[in-house]
């Protein structure tokens, strides 16, 4: 390709060296270094004027000294008469503070994309937002990249019997990206509901199907209802103690359960109690799941998922699925204890290093580089990307 630089930022120079192996060039000279007060410098080191520049810097651990460093270098380019400036930011950060969650909070991800618009930056590729409508942020053309392709074609090349198998949605948020690569697979798919409330304030209620018998006063039901498909697990927050009730009826017609039915459910009365009551829509048992997510960051909801498919559900094996890799605190090594989990698979787009990649054998790495390299190479000759929304490379 000519005209073009490709820069490497410091956060995921691993992921940088693929993209540029792929594009055949070698990346561009820049030198990334801190002054003793800590404050970033950077020094391009080759001529970028009139050049078609390409800047890849991840969102990392280190999160805040990265974004400096990124802005830094697009407003170097900048002052450097660089013809475009592209920001490769395969995970972007501050992804998940995409909207207001307290009255005085603020919508970090909007400003985060003013930083970058007023740096200078011409154009965004990134993969897997949070949220799609952050692409409303911007005032500049963002290209949000799929990694759904490339984790189908590892399904279907790494799990032999994958035709028999569920995409599970561990909340309500994740449905439309489970159903998407539900339809791709050509598989069904489920959806786990946690409802969380106080003991104190449940009403007396139970499962309810159109169409079916009440329940009478002894709380004994008659209808035809999935065992495998809905389950209560009630936990008590002031112990260490969880109580798991198992309700369905004794009629195992499959057939008679209705997609309309309206399910609540409730734990033991007890003051001062929080409960926690999960549902699985779906059947997964004697099947293998795919628990699918965008990121995953904190362990604990994959593994109460995953419990829950196993122990309750009857799953023949669960697989735990994210695009973004984050795993923060002791996330690899509660996976790496979980039973119920039998792979991770994440991509590389968030930087991993080595030293924790070796704290479990659960870990499996997708490279979504070539699919980075192609979007660079079809927006400098000015191609159209579309082709990577729905195909692996």
């Amino acid at each position: 390709m000519r005209r073009v630089k490709v820069f490497s930022g410091s956060s995921h120079p691993e992921l940088a060296e693929f993209i540029c192996e792929k594009l055949g060039i070698p990346p561009a000279a820049v030198t990334l270094k801190k002054f003793s007060n800590q404050e970033t410098s950077v020094e391009i080191g080759c001529s970028v004027r009139d050049e078609d520049v390409f800047i890849i810097q991840s969102g990392s651990t280190h999160v805040n000294d990265h974004l400096m460093e990124l802005l830094i270098m697009i407003s170097a380019c900048k002052g450097s008469s660089a013809s475009r400036i592209t920001a490769v930011m395969p995970y972007f950060p501050y992804s998940k503070q995409s909207k207001k969650k307290k009255h005085r909070g603020a919508i970090t991800a909007k400003m985060v994309a003013n930083l970058l618009s007023v740096a200078g930056v011409d154009h965004i590729i990134t993969m897997d937002l949070h949220a799609s409508q952050m692409q409303g942020f911007f005032n500049k053309p963002v290209d949000n990249l799929y990694a759904e392709p490339s984790i189908a074609k590892w399904i279907q090349d790494s799990v032999p019997e994958y035709a028999n198998s569920v995409v599970v949605s561990k909340n309500a948020g994740g449905a439309k990206r489970v159903t998407s690569l539900a339809d791709r697979l050509k598989i069904d798919f489920a959806l786990i509901h946690s409802d969380r409330t106080r003991g104190s304030n449940q009403a007396r209620c139970s499962p309810t199907i159109p169409g079916t018998p009440e329940n009478d006063a002894s709380g004994s039901s008659n209808n035809n209802l999935n065992s495998n498909n809905l389950f209560y697990l009630t936990s008590n927050t002031t112990t260490d103690h969880n109580t798991t009730e198992r309700r369905s009826s004794d009629n195992g017609d499959d057939d008679e359960f209705s997609s309309a039915a309206s399910i609540t459910g409730e734990a033991p009365s007890m003051d001062d109690e929080t409960v926690s009551v999960i549902t699985l829509v779906g059947d997964v048992a004697g099947k293998v799941a795919f628990i699918v997510d965008d990121m995953i960051d904190k362990a604990d909801s994959f593994i109460t998922a995953a419990e829950h498919l196993m122990k309750k559900c009857h799953a023949k094996r669960v697989y735990v699925i994210a695009t973004h890799g984050i795993l923060s605190n002791d996330s690899i090594n509660e996976i790496e204890r979980c039973k119920s989990i039998y792979q991770l698979v994440i991509t590389n787009t968030f930087p991993l290093s080595s030293e924790k990649r070796s704290q479990s054998s659960k870990i499996v790495v997708i490279d979504i580089s070539a699919t980075l390299a192609e979007a660079i190479r079809r927006t400098h000759n000015g191609e159209s990307i579309s082709y990577l929304f729905h195909t692996a490379i």
